[in-house]
């Protein structure tokens, strides 16, 4: 894995890999480690740059480029729609970050992230549907809805940023997030976060996966190619003070050590080394193994925090039942069926994450023994 972290790190740095080290390097296990971090593109794109070709590469490059032309075609209609209905928009994190590495597809995207006004879903459901998406289970609530368009554009409208079971302290801070927005020059509509404040929700975002399921290293790597285009002009002050707001100072601090040491070729720390084994054992969207010990350990650990994780997931907050469970928050009287059904669900139709799950707990068990 520290392989890709290499010719990631010479891609974004736009130098040529030492031919000796590629020499020795085993392309089936590089393929599968990069795939897991969605860094194929740009590990193929450091290959070619010192003359191998090899064919998963070469087509997961062009798959890459392509995808990430499909989505600029299909973002650009969605905005003008936008525009056009007069709802306002601010494209979110991968969208903006894709321009600021070197070349097109280094930077892959699963989806595309786009925060609307709140209150114009159901119009914005409609302008979605007459561009060619679908939509797979639209509820009008929570913190995003789920389009899809074939072959490869997936687009999420966000209504927040952060909503029911992310942490109350990011939840609160970007309750009013329109106040942070500044208004794009030439459009009535369209807006985006001052550098500092894209930064800051680039942090809060990646902290929400982090201390969750984990986080890949292509989070990790965003962050070394926005602080090496934007850092030195950064308001750090400012920074500081709403990184202490939202309670993620030292992970800001720490994560930004990793990068700067890992891509930049120094020497890690040891606690870089710590965060470097959880990222890399995470993938590009964590696991359920982490997620749960992550659970656990935030409930108080041992016996208590397994009892309280379980108790957890079989009760819901009254928001996530709203959002995921529309039908029992509709009608109370079924709310206490709700965790029979949930299980029922789980020995069915989600029987690999049950597993998971069950799995991640016995586990906890065992290392606590």
């Amino acid at each position: 894995m520290l392989d890709v972290a290499y010719l990631a790190s010479c891609a974004v740095n736009e130098t040529v890999p030492d031919a000796a080290r590629v020499e020795k390097m085993d392309l089936e296990n590089l393929y599968k480690a990069a795939d897991r971090h969605l860094l194929t593109g740009i590990t193929a794109m450091a290959l070619e740059s010192a003359g191998i070709k090899n064919d998963a590469f070469t087509q997961a490059k062009g798959k890459a480029i392509r995808k990430v032309a499909a989505f600029d075609v299909e973002r650009s209609a969605v905005l003008h729609a936008l525009e056009e209905a007069g709802i306002w928009y601010m494209p979110l994190k991968g969208s903006v970050l894709k321009s600021l590495y070197p070349k097109i597809g280094m930077r892959q995207m699963a989806d595309n992230d786009i925060l609307i006004d709140s209150s114009r879903t159901a119009d914005v459901k409609t302008i979605m549907e007459n561009l060619g998406f679908s939509s797979d289970g639209y509820t009008g609530r929570g913190v995003h809805d789920h389009y899809m368009k074939p072959p490869v554009c997936n687009f999420e409208m966000h209504r927040m940023l952060f909503g029911a079971g992310h942490d109350e302290k990011l939840v609160g801070y970007y309750q009013d997030v329109r106040s942070r927005l500044i208004q794009n020059k030439g459009s009535s509509c369209g807006y985006h976060f001052s550098n500092e404040d894209f930064y800051i929700y680039m942090l809060a975002h990646e902290y929400k996966h982090y201390s969750g399921g984990g986080t890949g290293l292509r989070s990790v790597l965003d962050t070394y190619v926005y602080l090496k285009k934007k850092g030195d002009a950064l308001d750090w002050a400012y920074i500081s003070g709403e990184l202490d707001k939202l309670g993620i100072a030292d992970f800001e601090a720490q994560n930004r050590s990793l990068a700067l040491h890992l891509f930049d070729g120094k020497e890690l720390t040891e606690q870089d080394e710590e965060m470097l084994e959880y990222v890399l054992s995470s993938g590009t969207y964590g696991t359920v193994q982490n997620h749960v010990k992550n659970k656990i350990r935030q409930y108080g650990s041992g016996p208590f925090g397994k009892l309280r994780y379980v108790i957890s997931r079989l009760f819901l907050p009254t928001d996530t039942v709203r959002t995921a469970f529309p039908l029992f928050a509709q009608c109370p009287i079924l709310l206490p069926f709700l965790p029979f059904y949930r299980v029922f669900r789980g020995l069915t139709s989600r029987k690999d994450r049950l597993r998971a799950e069950l799995k991640a707990l016995a586990d906890v068990k065992s290392s606590q023994n």
